[in-house]
């Protein structure tokens, strides 16, 4: 997988809160994480009930986390920090806690930008996952160059000072990430723990992980596992047998990164519920859904759902605050938009946790809550190979300062040019932001073109509009 966010520290966290608000996230917070310790879930305190108007309040209501990936050089930006603050009850570090982070040469151990996400979180009363102790990626490059019996040493080294270092700070901690690889081999994936250790690698972490930290819930985490498939066959059957032999498991976290090509499994619930029928937690640990408007909304507020119905799923974590920070940007996959504006997402998601969406006076909404659009698609232009298309954006009852709309082409078409809006691209997905025409009266119309080559001359699908 690749890179996730960047790694650059900058300033100092801003944004603070109100003390009272401040405080019943501390409480709302210390509570969930005692019902994660305590591996059961149970009612919050009845006076909790108005604080449900944000994402982490509403899940700690449910018994849940809702947690966000942070950088650390975003902490001292505060529209980034106040949301990061006032909506979510658990942090993971996006990159800060991997190998090449903490330990870039052998021994030598650099905390500070993992120091600053954990102080900052224990500041705000959030709780923390360990985001992660072995993985084959973001390794300084000495790693790979031990032989067998060294790596064996510098791995359990990693995880113990590690560990200790956070000793009771960290709630979570993905142990081992992405041991095993795609596609329906359901083999483990080559790696300098896999080629030098053997199968044996996890399960020694594991247990390695549990003499550092005792209390700390041990997760193995990985991707493309959401559904039952072979990859998640075979994650299913070490979880199974790690159970049976009292290999320290605790959880297993399913990133969930998704999108048109790869969209929510229709099983995705039932395959939660068999891993937790293992004994052990499972949580939703990197989420992020490709897409805009209410279909977007619709596969997010269906993950809730799924979480929520299976009793041991303790906490759901977004992989990122606002889009334009989304290892993945161009596919706008979160529930802030890049001004830090509620997407319908967000609404979706806060109404699945049963809270309630749409406080005109909660910092981050968008302007007027009647502000929407429409977009309708004609073919102005065609020939064989190609056509110019046009997409009329017009405003609904109230007045619009922007508009996105996203149209999804045939495989064997390619946008030429695009005018009168700004265009991103992922695989065969084009989303179009408003550029000059963002401004509409209510009941005002505006246009943007394109043109298409291509085997093909079908018309696109024409997205949800969505307005800010």
């Amino acid at each position: 997988m690749i890179r996730k966010g960047t790694t650059e520290p900058r300033g100092r966290a801003g944004g603070a809160v109100p003390r009272a608000r401040r405080g019943l996230r501390a409480a709302l917070s210390a509570a969930t994480t005692a019902l994660l310790t305590a591996g059961a879930l149970a009612a919050l305190p009845q006076g909790a009930a108005h604080a449900a108007d944000s994402l982490g309040a509403a899940a700690a209501e449910k018994g849940r986390y809702f947690g966000a990936a942070v950088a650390a050089n975003h902490l001292g930006e505060a529209q980034y920090a106040a949301t990061l603050n006032r909506e979510f009850s658990s942090v993971t570090p996006e990159n800060e806690m991997k190998w090449d982070a903490l330990e870039p040469s052998r021994g030598s151990f650099s905390f500070s930008r993992a120091d600053q996400i954990v102080g900052h979180a224990k500041g705000q009363g959030m709780s923390v996952r360990g985001h992660t102790l072995v993985w084959h990626s973001q390794l300084p490059g000495w790693v790979s160059q031990l032989g067998a019996s060294d790596l064996r040493t510098a791995m359990n080294n990693h995880i113990t000072q590690v560990m200790t270092h956070y000793k009771g700070e960290i709630h979570s901690w993905d142990v081992v990430n992405e041991a095993f690889q795609d596609g329906g081999s359901g083999a483990r994936r080559s790696s300098p723990f896999q080629d030098k250790l053997g199968d044996g690698f996890i399960e020694e972490a594991f247990r390695t992980a549990r003499a550092a930290d005792p209390n700390a819930k041990l997760c193995y985490n990985d991707y493309n596992t959401d559904g039952v498939n072979a990859k998640s066959n075979a994650v299913y059957t070490m979880v199974r047998d790690f159970k049976a032999r009292g290999v320290p498991i605790d959880c297993v976290g399913f990133q969930s990164h998704f999108n048109p090509n790869s969209p929510v499994p229709s099983d995705y619930q039932a395959n939660l519920q068999r891993f937790a029928d293992l004994g052990v937690d499972v949580q939703i640990t990197e989420l992020d859904i490709e897409g805009l408007g209410q279909a977007q909304a619709a596969d997010y507020g269906n993950v809730v759902r799924a979480c929520l119905a299976v009793s041991r799923c303790t906490g759901i974590t977004v992989w990122g605050i606002p889009d334009k920070y989304s290892w993945r940007s161009s596919g706008t996959p979160l529930l802030f938009d890049d001004n830090y504006n509620k997407k319908p997402a967000y609404d979706a998601v806060l109404s699945a946790l049963g809270g309630t969406p749409g406080d005109p006076g909660d910092p981050g909404d968008p302007g007027d809550p009647n502000a929407a659009c429409s977009a309708a698609y004609t073919t102005s232009e065609q020939w064989n190979g190609g056509y110019n298309g046009r997409v009329t954006i017009t405003a609904g009852s109230a007045p619009i300062a922007g508009w996105t709309v996203t149209l999804t082409l045939g495989s064997s078409q390619q946008v030429v040019s695009v005018w009168n809006g700004s265009p991103s691209y992922n695989g065969n997905m084009m989303t179009v932001r408003s550029t000059w025409n963002g401004s509409l009266a209510a009941g005002a119309s505006t246009s943007f073109g394109f043109t298409v080559n291509g085997s093909s001359s079908s018309p696109p699908q024409i997205g949800a509009c969505t307005a800010s």
